[in-house]
């Protein structure tokens, strides 16, 4: 909620206001990128509803917009002036969200109004701590039972009616068979997750359950070349420390905990033990390729601090970001090919949120990287890996140490889940 006498809201703000730089990151040695302009990329709200409502009645507002570019905006909400120019804004704003050429959309929470006409709106504020309105439209708000009028729709024909069919008697009824005891059911973690690629013509070529025992032929728990100090890469905004002790596997699951630990990093912070998974520098050494599709199937942390993700590696310049995810953003994954770089921030406010089971898959095309959230493509990036490219796979839980996103709230452990993770060849 947006507090009322807020003059910067109720008029345009004049000129451009400078960013504070808020670089979009991903996971160790993400590609350089420059701070923030010095102006606002533009902004455009591409749809706000409703267009009408009934007084005292439950009203939520949707919206969704976009900019020039990509940048963090503190706040994001739908506002309401009545008559008199008194705030009735929405409630239910986004806080600290990433507005981006491929869009945001917001819905509110619920509040009613008063009949009349009023002005509504879709707005943010800038890190500098100034409002800015984006285009107005009228909300027309009818008494109870006063019915608002639409256009009626073009009658349509009525089809022509099928003769019945001839009824066929009925069979003759069976007795039921005596009913046997059903078997006690045995809790299982995870929702059931698909069953094969959304990639035509793939062939499941390696896969983890983790249905026993983790592995070893498989992954890595000790340490990954991505990080400058082997076990931990303060120089990321990362708190970890990996610790092979922090990936437990039971009832069908890999758990990863982190805590904090004794260790001190190169920069003075206090390091958390975490764990990591990585196919580098195990028996099998498996490596996805160019035209691989590859699927995790993971329950998202709630705590904040948290970062957990599916990425590649392979000797720097070869990552690319199944998923990043920050509590802060709930709704929110990033997808992000280091490669020939590209990303989009993806807001699912539907599949996506904290504790809940996604699965989340990445086909590695030549020329486009593709992503899919439970089996349906969410974004294909248009640059591709090309054709010669390799990595290893990572799944781990890393540590914001407070940068970007915040850093954890307390010393409480902070855990993330995954169910299996499957190549498809």
């Amino acid at each position: 909620m947006i507090p009322t006498a807020t003059p910067l809201r109720l008029g345009v703000v004049a000129g451009a206001l400078a960013l504070l730089a808020v670089p979009v990151v991903g996971q160790a040695n993400a590609w350089a990128r420059t701070s923030a302009p010095s102006a606002l990329p533009q902004v455009t709200q591409d749809r706000l509803t409703p267009a009408t409502a009934t007084a005292g009645a439950a009203t939520t507002a949707a919206l969704t917009l976009h900019s020039g570019s990509c940048f963090t905006a503190k706040t994001v909400g739908v506002g309401v002036r009545d008559a008199a120019g008194n705030n009735l804004d929405f409630p239910g704003d986004l806080s600290n969200q990433q507005i981006c050429p491929s869009g945001l959309s917001l819905t509110t929470g619920a509040r009613s109004f008063p009949a009349g006409a009023y002005q509504m709106f879709g707005f943010f504020q800038d890190q500098a701590g100034a409002w800015h309105n984006l285009t107005t439209q009228t909300l027309t708000v009818s008494a109870a039972g006063t019915p608002v009028t639409t256009p009626a729709p073009t009658p349509t024909p009525a089809p022509t009616p099928t003769p019945a069919p001839t009824p066929t008697p009925a069979p003759t009824p069976t007795p039921a068979p005596t009913p046997t005891p059903a078997p006690t059911p045995t809790p299982t973690p995870a929702p059931t997750a698909s069953s094969g690629s959304p990639v035509p013509g793939k062939t499941l070529t390696w896969s983890d359950e983790f249905n026993g025992p983790l592995d070893s032929t498989k992954w890595n728990d000790s340490s990954t070349t991505s990080y400058q100090y082997g076990t931990h890469n303060p120089s990321d905004n990362k708190l970890d420390w990996i610790d092979p002790s922090d990936v437990s596997v039971a009832g069908g699951v890999a758990t990863f905990t982190a805590q904090p630990s004794s260790h001190t990093l190169e920069n003075g912070k206090q390091a958390w033990t975490t764990g990591l998974l990585t196919t580098e520098g195990t028996e099998q050494g498996f490596k996805v390729k160019t035209g691989d599709y590859a699927e995790a199937r993971v329950q998202l942390p709630s705590a904040p601090g948290a970062w957990p993700g599916l990425w590649t590696w392979q000797n720097g310049g070869s990552e690319i970001d199944s998923f990043e995810y920050h509590p802060d953003n709930p709704n929110l994954l990033e997808l992000t090919n280091h490669v020939n770089p590209a990303y989009k921030y993806l807001t699912d406010a539907t599949d996506v949120k904290p504790g809940q089971w996604v699965t989340i898959g990445t086909y590695y095309g030549a020329n486009s990287v593709d992503w899919y959230v439970n089996g349906v493509k969410v974004y294909s990036d248009n640059t591709g890996v090309g054709a010669n490219w390799s990595a290893y796979l990572i799944l781990n839980l890393s540590i914001s140490a407070g940068q970007y996103h915040p850093a954890p709230s307390g010393t409480a452990p902070i855990s993330f889940a995954a169910d299996y993770v499957r190549v498809y060849r």
